[in-house]
C-alpha cells in the first residue's frame, strides 16, 4: 500500500499563495525555503489537518498547466463558501449539485481550480445527476 504524501504545485509567488492557502483554506505552515535553487524561486510547505503537505514552488517564466483539480475537504461548504465570498474570493461556481457532487469551484491565485466539499452535503444533497 502506498500513501500520498505531498503534492507539489508551481506558483508565480509563493508567498502570495502561501498566504492565500493559509488564509482561505486554513493550510499550516510547514516550512519556507526562500530559495529554493535555479529554477525555483522560493518553496512553502504547507500542511492540511491529515498531513498532507502542499509544496508551493515559485518557478521561473510561465507557471506549466498544472491538469490537475484539487478537492478540499471543509466543515459545511455552504458557510465557507459565505465566509470567503464575503472577504473577497472569486468563486467559479457557488456551491451546488455539479457532475462529481454537491459543492463549489474556485480558483487558487495562479488559476490551479479547487472543489471544495463537506461530507454531509455530499451525502444530503450530492447525490448521482
Amino acid at each position: 500500500m502506498s500513501k500520498l504524501d505531498h503534492v507539489t504545485l508551481a506558483v508565480k509567488n509563493w508567498r502570495v499563495s502561501r498566504d492565500w492557502y493559509v488564509l482561505n483554506l486554513g493550510l499550516k505552515r510547514e516550512f519556507e525555503v526562500p530559495n529554493g535553487g535555479p529554477a525555483k524561486l522560493g518553496v512553502a510547505a504547507l500542511q492540511d489537518d491529515s498531513g498532507l503537505t502542499l509544496f508551493l514552488e515559485q518557478v521561473a517564466g510561465s507557471i506549466p498547466a498544472c491538469g490537475c483539480i484539487h478537492n478540499f475537504q471543509v466543515a459545511d461548504v455552504d458557510a465557507k463558501f459565505r465566509e470567503l465570498s464575503t472577504s473577497g474570493v472569486k468563486f467559479l461556481r457557488a456551491p451546488q449539485k455539479l457532475y462529481w457532487g454537491y459543492g463549489a469551484e474556485l480558483a487558487d491565485p495562479d488559476g490551479h481550480v479547487i472543489y471544495m466539499w463537506d461530507e454531509k452535503s455530499m451525502r444530503e444533497k450530492g447525490g448521482s445527476s
